[in-house]
């Protein structure tokens, strides 16, 4: 086990929660963009939501074997989060009467985007509560390491 497994697993999880804002962003600043990409029929489609999905940073076999055989104290592996994909949310468009847009259908209904603003501001709370958070594990870990040496001067 290494001095630095909880700064390297504070670590992951700051670049994890940053990406996680960051998505968030992302949703807000399109949460009205009616043409975001092309399907395959050439037909314009909105903006669809962008949701970040997580997992344990080592889950490979090895990792499991060592934690079995040697117990968790003992183990070598480390810690932490990382993003394994960006996801995008399969939720229907919303419907919105406003014959005038220049994206209306026949009867005059606009798909709107799927992004959802109070979700995504609950979200971004969310996300940098939990970077805060690991920032003072952080600055924890680190002040343990600084005070383990001045004990050795």
């Amino acid at each position: 086990m290494s001095i630095f497994n909880s700064i390297n697993t504070s670590g992951s999880a700051l670049t994890a929660q940053r990406l996680r804002m960051d998505v968030a962003t992302s949703n807000m600043a399109n949460a009205n963009s009616t043409r975001a990409t092309q399907n395959e029929n050439g037909e314009w489609e909105p903006y669809r939501r962008k949701m970040v999905e997580f997992q344990p940073k080592d889950q490979s076999f090895g990792s499991f074997l060592e934690k079995a055989q040697y117990g968790s104290t003992q183990s070598s592996a480390t810690g932490g989060v990382r993003a394994t994909e960006i996801q995008e949310d399969q939720d229907p468009f919303k419907q919105v009467f406003n014959p005038n847009h220049p994206d209306a259908n026949e009867n005059g209904y606009v798909e709107m985007p799927n992004v959802d603003p109070l979700k995504e501001t609950v979200d971004m709370m969310s996300a940098t509560r939990s970077y805060e958070a690991n920032v003072t594990a952080l600055n924890a870990s680190k002040g343990m390491l600084m005070k383990a040496l001045e004990i050795g001067k």
